[in-house]
């Protein structure tokens, strides 16, 4: 086998590894989306709906990877093209993300919603906590090795999910101890500048620019 042949088959074989992480994300964000907009409503917890809508965004973003990494392994034709509109379309589900979470984090603190406790709710954002920090990891070196800004941006996308677990996790458990109903809000609405920094370089790196 020449080199290009080996280099070939090394980048079909990380891009085939890409698609496995992106099928996980899927049918994890799946079941995470149902348990959390499930216990959400039976607690009214904004917090708890708001980390299934969260699931559902980032379903958005791996069935957009999962297009741009199966359009890779079977065409060799327009690779960039399709890299560009797929980094593109994950910054646009990086600021509907951003925009869900201060809309629902600052009607939160407004109208001063209090969530039941939830320890469903507790209980996945500790398992989120736990497996998405992981999936991020992989995602990011396999980005890095086949160079992909489309898949970085979905593992950042990942990583925030990773935060937002943190986040569920911190103001579930302070309201379950202490009451203090309006620590998940405020622990979302930090995390909004990173979420917007990376959806803007993301958009901007799909149209082109330098």
């Amino acid at each position: 086998m020449d080199e290009f042949s080996n280099r070939a088959s090394h980048r079909k074989e990380r891009l085939k590894r890409g698609l496995r992480l992106e099928y996980f994300t899927i049918g994890w964000n799946v079941i995470e989306a149902l348990v959390a907009i499930g216990a959400g409503i039976i607690a009214a917890s904004i917090a708890l709906v708001g980390f299934g809508l969260d699931s559902i965004i980032e379903f958005v973003s791996a069935v957009i990877l999962t297009w741009r990494l199966i359009y890779e392994i079977r065409n060799k034709e327009n690779v960039l093209l399709i890299e560009k509109r797929a980094v593109f379309a994950v910054g646009i589900t990086l600021f509907a993300l951003g925009i869900y979470i201060a809309y629902e984090s600052g009607h939160t603190l407004w109208f001063k919603d209090e969530p039941s406790v939830s320890f469903i709710g507790i209980a996945l954002a500790a398992v989120s906590l736990t497996v998405m920090p992981i999936l991020g990891y992989f995602k990011r070196i396999v980005a890095k090795q086949i160079k992909s800004k489309a898949l970085e941006a979905d593992a950042f996308e990942t990583i925030v999910c990773a935060y937002l677990s943190f986040a569920l996790l911190l103001g579930l458990g302070l309201n379950a101890l202490f009451g203090w109903w309006w620590a998940d809000p405020i622990a979302a609405l930090a995390m909004l500048p990173l979420i917007f920094r990376e959806g803007y370089e993301a958009i901007e790196e799909g149209v082109g620019k330098d």
